[in-house]
């Protein structure tokens, strides 16, 4: 039976069946000769595709109009044990991200060796900073740089484990809790007593670093929540979930680190 999908279901038919058969948005986009941004916008449900586009969708996911436009169209998944293997690999790197502990130490110290002695480096701006690095780490290499998970909390992005991690170095005696006031508030600092081994971050992760510490750390604490409030991953994520890196790839400007129209267009 025909019914009326909305666009949201639409999109999450085309996800569905993009990651079947195993397609990036960004292949997918180029083979139906679209952005890759507009095809983002189509999965999440936030554009509507026109009858050419999804015709162009259907030959390329292979299902037919009549069946997808269906109520009870199902999604049948035929894959060999090869297919399958890489299939469970590709969702374990965008859905299960792995804590690198001691990457996560080295990130922390590189950041703070950058910005300890900014009086508006608080617990808040660090956690955003340290956010920020991650996500747009992911969505320009599609690899995770630390592989914390984030949880969507009241002001903003918060990685777990944290306060764990800070609470061993600090015994360890690589950094140092400090307590006290930024402009009448409240505020937790912390000073690195020790510097970053450079030799287990890659060039490629300290111009992330770089990047997000010129940009973001001068900000205030209100300023940088606010900003983390308006990134998509943790816009569509309900309060107290853990925040999906595979969002990072449907950010728009001026979150967005990568630039896929130009990869499209030089296809």
């Amino acid at each position: 039976m025909k019914t009326k999908l909305s666009q949201k279901q639409i999109g999450q038919r085309i996800t569905e069946l993009r990651k079947i058969k195993g397609l990036s948005q960004e292949d997918l986009a180029k083979s139906v000769n679209i952005s890759r941004s507009s095809l983002a916008q189509i999965e999440l449900g936030n554009r509507s595709v026109n009858i050419l586009e999804l015709q162009q969708l259907s030959m390329e996911l292979g299902f037919s109009l009549d069946d997808f436009m269906s109520e009870n169209f199902e999604i049948h998944q035929e894959i060999n044990d090869e297919d399958e293997k890489n299939t469970n690999l590709i969702e374990e790197r965008i859905a299960v991200p792995n804590l690198k502990v001691d990457k996560f130490k080295n990130v922390l110290l590189y950041i703070l060796e950058k910005c300890a002695g900014k009086p508006n480096v608080g617990e808040t701006v660090l956690y955003k900073l340290l956010y920020f690095s991650d996500f747009n780490y992911y969505e320009l290499y599609e690899e995770h740089l630390t592989g914390a998970k984030y949880k969507k909390l009241p002001f903003g992005p918060v990685p777990q484990k944290l306060n764990t991690i800070i609470n061993q170095m600090i015994e360890a005696g690589k950094l140092k809790r400090v307590k006290t006031k930024y402009h009448g508030y409240p505020q937790t600092r912390y000073l690195p007593l020790e510097k970053a081994d450079l030799t287990k971050l890659q060039a490629s992760e300290t111009e992330i670093l770089d990047r997000v510490i010129e940009q973001m750390s001068d900000w205030s604490a209100a300023a940088i929540s606010n900003y983390s409030h308006k990134d998509l991953p943790w816009e569509v994520t309900d309060d107290g979930k853990d925040i999906s890196y595979e969002l990072a790839f449907y950010r728009e400007a001026p979150y967005s680190v990568r630039n896929y129209g130009d990869e499209i267009e030089q296809e």
